[in-house]
């Protein structure tokens, strides 16, 4: 039975505690930093390595949205573009804006699965607003959450059409943050009546099968508690209000916005309604430090079951119909719309 938890490798090779590690605690998914990611081949290996440790093909997550945020980095990998770009294609031709998200995340998604990579924490659902952190900026498809919400459902077809499966974020929405959330907790002072716009996007796309969360505070609805460890804004405002009955994750759980412990966190997380908890070590870089975040989230992250099991099976059956599409022909396309990118692809 696997447990309600994502974990991270600490570099390009797996090492022998962390494959023990996996086969004896069997988290539900594995997420690759760049920390992890030298070559084609080489993730292709490290997959294959976590898979046999675990002893199944567990679910392997990335962050490739395009633009800054982007695992997969050049020249290795393509350039994709940030959600601005398509934002203001959309602007000037919503068919073509449309199709170019589509096209663009049908594209990622061949490159994700050919390394057996089938989950990937995208498309941004956020709102930004004047003033706000950049830390959302030009990752946002837009401001408005009609704009927003038909291109980000035009990313995650794009990604499902390739076999991977999409995650919304940052549940209930991060766009009107004043500080970053891997530094410190943000605290959102507007009312409910402004909320609401950053709530509709979301729920325009409610039926996605994973989300994962914000660490930020609403004063509006549980002033100080991070959305993450809010029973208040997971049960009244995700899954009541917004609609979203598909498989919540949890962003980062060693982002500085949380206090206390991992296992405080952990164990808060899940009490609030998270169906699983992500962990990234995105703060450090020594394998033995990583091991033991990952054990302790390990720890205190229970067998995936009942309705958290049901969701995470169907967003792992959201990850095996890729359809048939012609890659040098999309390649093509792809081009015509961001020729920046080819030039700087051939340079």
């Amino acid at each position: 039975m696997a447990k309600a938890c994502i974990l991270s490798v600490s570099g390009p090779v797996l090492t022998k505690d962390e494959a023990a590690l996996f086969a004896a605690h069997q988290p539900w998914g594995l997420i690759l930093m760049g920390r992890s990611c030298v070559s084609r081949g080489q993730v292709r290996r490290l997959v294959d390595d976590i898979w046999n440790a675990m002893g199944r093909p567990c679910l392997i997550f990335i962050d490739q949205e395009g633009g800054r945020v982007a695992r997969l980095k050049a020249p290795e990998w393509p350039l994709f573009p940030r959600g601005h770009d398509y934002a203001e294609l959309y602007a000037k031709d919503r068919l073509a804006g449309r199709e170019a998200v589509w096209l663009s995340h049908r594209l990622i998604a061949a490159e994700l699965s050919a390394m057996s990579i089938h989950a990937d924490c995208a498309p941004v659902v956020d709102l930004p607003v004047p003033g706000a952190h950049d830390v959302i900026g030009d990752r946002a498809f837009g401001t408005e959450p009609e704009t927003v919400a038909d291109l980000a459902g035009a990313a995650l077809k794009g990604l499902a059409d390739g076999g991977v499966a999409g995650v919304i974020k940052h549940i209930p929405g991060h766009g009107r943050s004043m500080s970053d959330s891997h530094m410190e907790l943000p605290r959102v002072t507007a009312g409910d009546n402004e909320l609401a716009k950053d709530f509709e996007a979301f729920a325009r796309l409610s039926d996605a099968s994973m989300a994962m969360t914000a660490h930020i505070a609403y004063d509006a609805f549980d002033a100080g508690v991070a959305a993450t460890l809010s029973k208040v804004m997971i049960q009244d405002v995700i899954r009541s209000r917004i609609g979203f009955d598909g498989l919540l994750m949890t962003d980062d759980l060693g982002m500085r916005a949380l206090g206390g412990s991992l296992r405080e966190r952990g164990t808060a997380a899940i009490a609030a309604g998270c169906d699983v908890l992500l962990h990234c070590s995105g703060f450090l870089k020594d394998p033995d430090a990583i091991l033991a975040e990952m054990a302790d989230v390990a720890a205190v992250s229970p067998e995936l079951e009942g309705k958290a099991l049901e969701r995470a099976m169907r967003a792992e059956a959201m990850s095996t119909h890729a359809q048939e599409f012609n890659a040098q022909e999309s390649w093509q396309r792809f081009y015509e719309y961001f020729p920046q990118l080819q030039r700087i692809a051939t340079a």
